[in-house]
């Protein structure tokens, strides 16, 4: 199983007057990080709403908004009348001190500190138990959301793994090749500088070994095929989270396609490093999506 960090969720329910509405984007993110968005009335639940998501969803940049809602409004709030009063008084004075208009008034002292708070009233049992399945239940259909976008990233990222497979075998190929206009290149130039006679054909076949070898990428190729091999093997593993894992393999995949690539020394290899590279590329991206 593989699973997005990506999705949304949203559930709704309703106990006579009262609705509560969850809504759940998350987006990729290197940690677990939460921007909540409560009804003043589920503040003293606000660590047992964070750790019921970060036992769901585990990672990921999350947006989540819960709304308690009652007759279509939120629930009631509080006018500390005496408090407006006294700004009310505070401000006449100073308005008549400096001769200024006092326009409206109550629009004024409605916007000032204090003056209107959210209703002191907590939730019974009843009521954060309609919440917390709520919840449940929003965290779900982002869960169904997160398997939907997993199945679309493993397809992508099996086909970018069998391209650089398909593209490594190329360069096997063509690697017999390459050493042997490696040799020929170098009996050229010896035979054009020194003079064929002159060459010590013993000598020259030592260093000829001890050149090709610096240029081998036999061993880049091997442990290549491995980290191929071991990338399929973390997809089929059944704990979902593993995209950090699967970016570390990427990461040893790309330094044995350089290392390919800058040992090689051969354009037609070179055509075919540069199209590993280009698919590796396309991986990083999709692996970042994964949870």
């Amino acid at each position: 199983m593989l699973k997005s960090m990506t999705g949304f969720g949203r559930a709704e329910s309703a106990r006579g007057e009262t609705s509560i509405v969850v809504e759940i984007k998350s987006l990729n993110g290197k940690q677990f990080e939460v921007n909540l968005k409560i009804s003043p009335l589920l503040k003293p639940y606000e660590f047992d709403i964070r750790s019921l998501m970060q036992q769901t969803l585990q990672r990921g940049t999350l947006d989540v908004s819960i709304n308690i809602r009652q007759n279509g409004a939120t629930r009631p709030v509080v006018i500390n009348t005496d408090l407006a009063k006294y700004y009310y008084q505070s401000i006449t004075m100073l308005a008549n001190q400096l001769e200024l208009p006092q326009g409206d008034m109550l629009n004024v002292l409605m916007k000032l500190p204090e003056v209107v708070t959210p209703s002191t009233d907590q939730l019974t049992e009843e009521e954060w138990k309609d919440v917390e399945d709520t919840l449940k239940e929003a965290l779900t259909d982002l869960d169904i959301h997160r398997q939907d976008e997993g199945l679309m990233l493993k397809a992508d990222l099996q086909t970018r793994i069998d391209n650089i497979e398909q593209y490594s075998v190329k360069v096997r190929e063509l690697d017999p090749l390459r050493k042997d206009r490696i040799r020929q290149r170098l009996e050229g130039l010896l035979a054009e500088h020194v003079g064929k006679d002159n060459v010590d054909g013993n000598r020259l076949e030592q260093e000829l070994i001890f050149y090709l070898e610096k240029l081998d990428i036999s061993e880049e190729l091997s442990r290549l095929e491995n980290h191929l091999r071991y990338f399929r093997e973390i997809l089929k593993e059944e704990d979902p989270a593993k995209g950090k894992k699967l970016g570390f393999v990427l990461q040893e995949i790309g330094r044995e396609i350089n290392t390919t690539g800058s040992k090689a020394n051969d354009a037609g290899i070179q055509q075919w490093v540069v199209l590993m590279k280009d698919e590796l590329e396309k991986a990083k991206e999709q692996v970042l999506n994964v949870l």
